[in-house]
């Protein structure tokens, strides 16, 4: 591969890989379940103190004897996809031009623990709304780069991928497929991603698109000035902040702190890779009560896992997400690119905040949904992304 070739990639598991996966899961050990607690919260759920054995467990026999990778990997080469190095580093992409010469070039950015399979459903009604029964409005040429360190933008080449250089290569990635100007829509870590690539590529990036949040974070507690011009849902988001402060945030010391512990333990074990995500993505989708296997499709969501398992790549998407020492999560300037944001009922996001780095230009708050956009609303996201990208100059 030379430096700026690009080159069309296919998904091909060995099938060693995948007896290999099922032999671990059928000689998993498991260990007694733990007796509830009460703490200041309250009594324990069977949650509170991760993933239920007996949850985990049935999902895991399905992985092993019901989930067919082979078929899921067929729908995914359905896809166009390509490999590209950039700065030394193989860059895997979805790429998928719209047939519409008008439609306007956008960047999925996804975060953790999600990969490039967020944003697959959405590109049907964003390259071809038309045959989506969305008429009218904007149509897109998408492109869904796998971050460094994830999936098949692995092994990492070397360390230092924070948000700025992550940036320079998502902007090196779409001047090579030949987009001067495009949008860029993101959430998590994809919601960092977007105004960042603004600040880095000035001009080019015509408007941004984030659910959830980005821009920095309130520092609590907050003084009695600020906490009386929250409104009553950003109060609730203050609330919601603490609790996450002290009830998950250790998942987020051990990735940044440890990252090659969690690469190693995550990459011999199937079971714990998979109790890893699944935590996350039964605490972070809507609502919070309800089991993740009524809100998500199974399949979608173990074929996620197993992007993690097949390429090894828990401990590098740790590193590359939260153990940098400068980029993500350091005060940015303000970029004047219009930013929408699609706060739903799930999510932590504080307008006045947002606005320190960031030219909101359009906001919308939703009653509903959880952090998870691309898969548990997707048709109000295409909806919004159209609404907002229709009010902006076409590049």
């Amino acid at each position: 591969m030379t430096t700026s070739e690009i080159v069309p990639f296919t998904i091909r598991i060995p099938q060693d890989e995948i007896d290999d996966l099922r032999r671990r899961l059928a000689a998993a050990r498991v260990p007694a379940s733990l007796p509830p607690t009460v703490n200041e919260w309250g009594a324990s759920s069977e949650w509170d103190q991760g993933v239920p054995q007996s949850w985990l467990a049935a999902l895991a026999d399905y992985w092993r004897d019901g989930f067919d990778w082979r078929a899921y990997e067929q729908r995914l080469n359905d896809i166009p996809q390509f490999t590209t190095r950039i700065d030394g580093q193989t860059m895997h992409f979805v790429h998928v031009r719209s047939e519409d010469d008008d439609a306007v070039p956008l960047l999925l950015a996804h975060g953790w623990p999600g990969s490039f399979l967020e944003f697959v459903d959405l590109i049907g009604p964003l390259t071809a709304p038309e045959r989506h029964g969305r008429p009218g409005g904007p149509a897109f040429h998408v492109v869904v780069p796998s971050a460094p360190g994830f999936a098949f933008s692995s092994p990492l080449a070397d360390g230092g991928w924070d948000d700025s250089r992550i940036a320079d290569a998502y902007a090196e990635l779409m001047s090579r497929l030949g987009y001067e100007q495009f949008g860029v829509q993101g959430g998590d870590f994809g919601a960092g991603l977007a105004p960042e690539i603004a600040r880095r590529a000035p001009g080019r990036v015509m408007g941004i698109h984030v659910n959830g949040t980005t821009g920095p974070m309130p520092q609590l507690p907050l003084s009695e000035e600020e906490a009386a011009a929250l409104t009553d849902r950003e109060r609730q988001a203050i609330k919601d902040i603490e609790a996450f402060m002290w009830q998950q945030f250790g998942y987020i010391s051990i990735q940044s702190t440890r990252p090659g512990l969690i690469g190693t333990m995550l990459t011999d074990s199937p079971t714990a890779q998979l109790a890893w995500i699944m935590d996350k993505f039964q605490a972070w989708t809507w609502p919070v009560e309800q089991d993740v296997l009524q809100i998500l499709d199974r399949d979608l969501l173990l074929a996620n896992v197993s992007l993690y398992w097949f390429t090894r790549t828990a401990g590098s998407a740790a590193l590359t997400v939260y153990a940098q020492g400068s980029g993500w999560g350091t005060p940015k300037e303000k970029t004047s690119v219009p930013t929408a944001v699609l706060n739903f009922a799930h999510d932590i996001a504080i307008r006045s905040y947002v606005e320190r780095e960031n030219t909101v230009t359009r906001w919308t708050d939703v009653d509903h949904g959880g952090h998870f956009a691309a898969l548990e609303e997707p048709d109000l996201l295409v909806e919004d992304l159209r609404a907002f990208f229709s009010t902006l100059a076409k590049p």
